[in-house]
């Protein structure tokens, strides 16, 4: 089996190429990708060459874990039908390239046990349920509390401003520097840093991945205050010890969405209180995933890019 993919073969190499698939076994379903999205975190890190050594990464490699598409063959003990739609978070069944992704393909073999069941009417919106997913892991469950201060107003931003209001909490700031970022809230305040002169934030959650500015959030949170650093760093993280000894000042990372939260997620989006398709503001066909790469890692006013691979 062979299909056409999305492949870095190193940093900036990046081109639409054939690449062979391995055969599906019986707990495996082949999944015929409609739309994959391109993440401006860790997958620009691959692009640029910036991303710190990681188990599983080398290149060549497929990028890619946001993707949605139709099931076009079943194993016997998968579970699923022919026909089903599907949102996958990658795959690693590729000869000859890393998958450490992989789902910036067109047709792509993984586990079943590894993609999730949804509608196919949230069309190109079904590949952002991974980000969403990655949101609500940094908000929820035991000893963790909801942003009232929000760094950064790109996708994973606006994913946390919007589920800390469907929690019923009240309404985050969010700072953002770039005036292309500013608009587009709903329900709550988009500021610049310089004219919020708050310092009282109880958990402040940064979805920008600028830990550089670790310093500057340590002096607006309250005693006892929390940071999430809900972004990807790739220098190492420092701070000055005083401030955030005076402020007891507490530190949380979150990594990667969970089962649950996909569960709880997929029902949020499903049911209308969380809206995903206006994220996307840029859509290319496959066959110019070089330049929507480009155009996604480097334009700020692209907030999500979708890879359609109908015609690929």
């Amino acid at each position: 089996m062979e299909t056409k993919a999305v492949i870095l073969t190193a940093p900036g190499a990046l081109a639409l190429d054939t690449v062979g698939i391995a055969p599906p076994a019986a707990d495996d379903i082949v999944v015929s990708i409609k739309h994959s999205g391109i993440s401006t975190g860790t997958e620009k890190l691959f692009w640029s060459g910036d991303m710190p050594p990681f188990p599983g990464m080398g290149y060549p490699l497929i990028p890619g874990y946001e993707a949605a598409g139709e099931v076009v063959e079943a194993g016997a003990d998968s579970g699923y039908r022919v026909g089903e739609h599907v949102f996958v978070p990658g795959a690693s069944c590729y000869e000859g390239a890393h998958g450490l992704f992989g789902a910036a393909s067109q047709m792509l073999v993984t586990k079943a046990a590894r993609v999730t069941r949804i509608d196919r009417g949230l069309g190109a919106a079904g590949a952002l349920l991974a980000l969403a997913a990655t949101a609500r892991h940094a908000m929820a469950g035991p000893n963790k509390a909801v942003p009232d201060l929000i760094i950064g107003h790109g996708v994973l931003g606006r994913l946390l401003a919007r589920l800390t209001i469907a929690a019923g909490a009240p309404a985050p700031t969010v700072w953002e520097v770039d005036p292309t970022r500013m608009a587009g809230a709903d329900g709550y305040q988009v500021v610049t840093p310089d004219a919020d002169e708050r310092r009282d934030y109880t958990s402040v959650y940064d979805a920008s991945g600028r830990g550089d500015l670790l310093n500057e959030w340590i002096g607006r949170i309250t005693k006892g205050g929390e940071i999430v650093l809900a972004g990807f760093y790739t220098a190492p993280l420092q701070f000055a010890f005083p401030p955030a000894f005076m402020k007891e000042a507490r530190f949380r990372i979150s990594a990667e969405w969970a089962p649950d939260d996909m569960v709880a997620t997929k029902a949020l989006v499903e049911d209308g209180t969380l809206e995903l398709a206006d994220l996307i503001t840029h859509q290319q066909p496959a066959a110019m995933a070089k330049a929507a790469y480009e155009t996604a890692f480097t334009d700020p006013a692209c907030l999500k890019m979708i890879l359609n691979w109908g015609s690929a």
